[in-house]
């Protein structure tokens, strides 16, 4: 199938990577010429994993634009994967999206018969918005018929964007024709039946089932992305509040998680006690949904907590350093990653940033090291007044206290008793409760864990 893609950011770039993999015929249009110029060159401007073999391995199926009037009316899909930042108030700006609507509509033709697809994660009534709009443009030009939108919301881990993207639970459609649904599924097939051969890059998981293909209403569609991110939000949060009674009365809560994850009604996933969760999405989707149910007079108390409880976290990482350090002015405290999660260079909502900016309030000196997100710190944030350290060890050298926020696999292995030698004060806080706690003390530094009871 031919397909166009507008937008080259983590969705649109992963998702036509993987289709041009796919073997169908890929074109990306960004008005940003200089990313597009650098995509022809071969430089892949974000830091997915696999993404550069897998472009690599379909450069032959992949062509990349960065100008409308090279756009092909006679293509069989368009997906709209733009950005749709926050305003602030926790309402959707939907200008990227209703700008890429009105250049479809003024380009479409009598003969042009598309299925416009919103990949991106908009609010509910988004793909009626753009359906109106494109057919609004093309009345202008006195063509009158019904263009066919889609909502096909995207379920992406960043660092993981194109094994979700190969090997997805599911897949949601929202359509309101059978042609819609059709070409949908056509355009799905391989990974529906999982006939595709795999990149190396980006290997098929033993036992893996089949994605399962739920058609839904475009309304339903777009409400599913955002109770599915509202209930993994939930489901971090409430781990994270029982974390901090299990400090109170010495429980572990690793222990609690596992004990409850075996259940099967509740799983194990996302049960991971820590510092909460950051990133351009959970953050971003309570706050539209919170947004959106207060237009209707609404109350959802639930996502309400879950948000509340998340901030809460980073809060509760400088207590813990004010507790055991008692003052934090003059200290100099390291912090271990800054991207909101590992295997990205992500900084939107990062928890790192936070409690980067309360150190620095309480007139801490901060040190930091990330593997791949500091250059785009220095480029952000360019006011943050921080050292930069070159390796971890290095972050460690005179410190009072070493945050871990970001769980990189690399600084799961650290040589604890040499870095030991290099402390002021031999304390390490775990923000992810993911070091090894025994090897830390052996070395003779305090660990403090989130829930874990010490």
């Amino acid at each position: 199938m031919r397909v166009l893609i507008v937008g080259s950011g983590y969705v649109g770039l992963t998702t036509g990577s993987a289709l041009a993999y796919l073997g169908h015929q890929v074109t990306l249009l960004d008005i940003n010429e200089e990313r597009i110029m650098r995509l022809k060159d071969g430089e892949i401007p974000i830091h997915e994993r696999g993404l550069a073999e897998v472009i690599g391995e379909s450069r032959q199926n992949i062509e990349f634009i960065a100008r409308w009037e090279e756009f092909d009316s006679s293509v069989d899909i368009v997906i709209v994967a733009v950005g749709t930042p926050n305003k602030g108030n926790g309402d959707v700006d939907l200008t990227y999206v209703e700008v890429v609507a009105k250049a479809i509509g003024e380009r479409l033709t009598a003969d042009s018969d598309p299925v416009v697809i919103n990949k991106s994660t908009v609010p509910i009534g988004s793909a009626r918005r753009v359906k109106t709009i494109i057919e609004q443009e093309m009345k202008k030009r006195d063509i009158h018929k019904q263009i066919d939108v889609a909502s096909n919301p995207e379920f992406l881990r960043e660092g993981e964007a194109l094994f979700d993207t190969f090997y997805p639970d599911r897949i949601v459609i929202g359509v309101e024709s059978d042609k819609a649904k059709n070409r949908l599924i056509n355009l799905y097939q391989p990974l529906l039946e999982q006939t595709f051969t795999p990149p190396v890059s980006v290997r098929r998981p033993e036992g893996l089932t089949l994605p399962h293909m739920i058609t839904t209403s475009p309304t339903s569609a777009e409400l599913i992305k955002y109770a599915a991110n509202s209930f993994l939000a939930m489901k971090i949060s409430f781990i994270n509040e029982f974390a901090g009674l299990a400090e109170l009365v010495g429980a572990d809560i690793n222990e609690v998680a596992k004990g409850i994850g075996q259940d099967k009604r509740i799983g194990s996933r996302f049960l991971n006690a820590g510092i909460g969760w950051g990133g351009s999405c959970f953050g971003k989707d309570t706050a539209a949904i919170m947004y959106t149910a207060n237009q209707y007079n609404f109350e959802m108390p639930l996502v309400q907590a879950a948000i509340k409880t998340n901030y809460k976290q980073r809060e509760s990482i400088i207590r813990k350093l004010q507790s055991e350090l008692k003052v934090l002015r003059g200290s100099t405290i390291g912090i271990l990653g800054l991207a909101f999660k590992p295997n990205t260079d992500d900084l939107r909502d990062a928890p790192s940033l936070d409690i980067i900016r309360g150190l620095l309030e309480l007139g801490a000196n901060v040190k930091v090291y990330d593997p791949i997100a500091m250059a785009n710190c220095k480029r952000l944030y360019p006011d943050l007044i921080i050292s930069y350290a070159s390796s971890s060890e290095e972050l460690f050298e005179d410190c009072h206290a070493v945050v871990l926020i970001t769980e990189w696999e690399e600084f799961l292995h650290l040589p604890y008793s040499r870095i030991a030698e290099r402390m002021r004060t031999k304390l390490i806080v775990d923000g992810r409760n993911v070091l090894d706690k025994e090897g830390i003390v052996r070395a003779g530094i305090t660990y403090k864990g989130i829930g874990r009871g010490e």
